[in-house]
């Protein structure tokens, strides 16, 4: 089977208080919520269907799609079952690969170390199957591994995403902004503003209120714009299911609602 069409549990997250309106947008998009917390969602899709939650989700921040969770009291623990993984039907041996991770471990002092390990485990598996490996580092512009391992337990995830979806594309000189585009579209949700109406938009700055606004009065999906995801970059990736994705999207929005009622 392709990677693509496997399912297993897709981990979102968002800001702080985001998470009621992201399991709405979830539900809305036809794929279950199994659990809400304080600052994520659950749900189970295929990474298919984390491609179309990348595209339309306005609330969330990241799509991590499980691999793997195991339990691993040390770094030689974490080295040992992060081989395990058949990573080869995930990313090319030459290919580009970043590590993140929340570790709360009482053998390991700095995170750094343990990422580390886990770049390790995962290029060495790599090197020996088909003696190459990809190249590595903090840039997230190729496969994104992101690993979450409290006291023993470890889950291990492929970031989606890449850059956090709050980063719609639609800057093209960014600045400093007090409102990150994820908190703006999940204020306009909580208002049950839909665009029927004027908005008034008492803020000054960097325009994020009335943007997210335009784009839902549209029905416009936030990923639009935006030219990279974590996704693209692994093995199996098709393209052209994508771009139907985006076709389809850039059909179904409304156009020209603004041009008489509405003011921002």
């Amino acid at each position: 089977m392709n990677t693509f069409q496997q399912q297993s549990d897709l981990m979102i997250t968002c800001p702080w208080g985001n998470s009621p309106y992201l399991a709405d947008e979830i539900r809305a998009l036809g794929l279950p919520v199994r659990s809400v917390n304080n600052s994520s969602v659950l749900t189970t899709g295929t990474l298919q269907e984390a491609m179309v939650l990348n595209l339309r989700l306005r609330t969330g921040h990241r799509i991590l799609f499980l691999l793997r969770s195991f339990k691993a009291h040390t770094p030689e623990d974490l080295y040992g079952k992060l081989s395990g993984i058949p990573w080869e039907a995930y990313i090319a041996g030459q290919g580009y690969l970043s590590v993140t991770s929340y570790v709360d471990n009482i053998g390991v002092k700095d995170a750094r170390f343990a990422n580390l390990k886990a770049k390790d485990a995962i290029v060495d598996r790599l090197r020996k199957l088909s003696g190459r490996r990809p190249d590595s580092g903090p840039e997230k512009k190729g496969v994104v591994v992101f690993f979450y391992w409290k006291e023993s337990d470890c889950s291990v995830y492929i970031d989606t995403s890449g850059q956090s979806l709050s980063h719609r594309g639609y800057r093209k000189i960014p600045l400093k902004a007090p409102l990150r585009e994820s908190v703006a579209a999940a204020a306009i949700l909580a208002s049950g503003w839909k665009g029927e109406q004027p908005l008034v938009n008492p803020m000054c700055g960097s325009g994020t209120i009335a943007i997210e606004a335009a784009l839902i009065a549209l029905e416009k999906p936030p990923g639009l714009l935006r030219s990279r995801y974590g996704f693209m970059q692994l093995k199996g990736f098709d393209s052209s299911f994508w771009q139907k994705l985006r076709k389809e999207a850039r059909r179904s929005a409304k156009k020209n609602i603004f041009r008489q009622n509405y003011c921002f």
